[in-house]
């Protein structure tokens, strides 16, 4: 009798310990809006070949805010552009949203691209013949969706573009475009923003107010944003810092 005590506490607790164990593990995955595992991309063959990243793994929750920092041709961009499906890693997996993304055909990961990842870039990327509001609202209309006034409308006053809604974009400021390509990255409510060295081209003041719009995006909207830059003060406004140097990450800490 007292072998099968011993036997039953030691598979109750052996069963515990997995019903805990399966529960963190929900608990993660349903956390996180961002898995990268073992992400390689290579460039060229045998002795013009070049390991841009090698075996990158880390995950991201809902609503963090990371940078992503490192030094000229460490590989911190070509990682966005895999997290963003605009490239196709040598191998490796990404997911979005549980979502495998390079599981998806060319056409299919554009439409998932357009509708969960909004992507920010240095130089805007604005459609010249398009005034602010159409081109906030060009994902939307690609994907023929329509989104309610109300929302425009809080974007455009959250941005400070409501006086220049019907401007085009040479008619604004360097900072005001970009601007505008924050509103056309969250106006889709997307899983994940990922912005390419957002104030690369600004000044000190516009590069304050396009950070600070970001923050407030982040906690507003409880938007997952992804930055990459060079610059450690905008990275020291974020909860986490990733540094990558040849294609690895050497480090990923938290901003106390």
């Amino acid at each position: 009798m007292k072998e099968y005590v011993v036997f039953f506490n030691s598979f109750f607790c052996h069963l515990k310990v997995t019903i805990e164990e399966y529960t963190e593990n929900e608990r993660k995955k349903n956390m996180e809006i961002l898995k990268v595992e073992n992400l390689t991309k290579t460039y060229g063959k045998g002795e013009t070949k070049v390991n841009a990243l090698e075996n990158i793994s880390f995950s991201v929750e809902k609503g963090e805010f990371v940078a992503i920092v490192g030094a000229s041709g460490s590989g911190k961009s070509t990682l966005l552009h895999l997290l963003g499906g605009v490239d196709r890693p040598t191998s490796g997996k990404v997911y979005i949203d549980n979502k495998d993304i390079y599981s998806l055909n060319d056409d299919n990961l554009a439409i998932f691209r357009r509708r969960q990842i909004g992507i920010i870039y240095q130089f805007y990327n604005l459609i010249p013949i398009l005034n602010v509001k159409e081109n906030i609202l060009l994902p939307c209309n690609l994907d023929g969706k329509n989104v309610s006034k109300e929302r425009l409308e809080e974007v455009l006053e959250v941005l400070n573009l409501k006086e220049r809604e019907n401007h085009l974009p040479n008619e604004l400021s360097g900072g005001q475009q970009q601007r505008v390509s924050i509103g056309r990255a969250i106006i889709n409510h997307p899983a994940i923003v990922l912005a390419d060295e957002p104030t690369g081209n600004l000044d000190s003041k516009a590069s304050e107010e396009i950070v600070t719009l970001l923050k407030m995006s982040n906690k507003k909207y409880k938007q997952t944003v992804i930055i990459i830059t060079h610059d450690l003060e905008i990275a020291s406004r974020a909860d986490r810092v990733i540094t990558i140097d040849d294609g690895k990450i050497i480090k990923d800490e938290r901003n106390e």
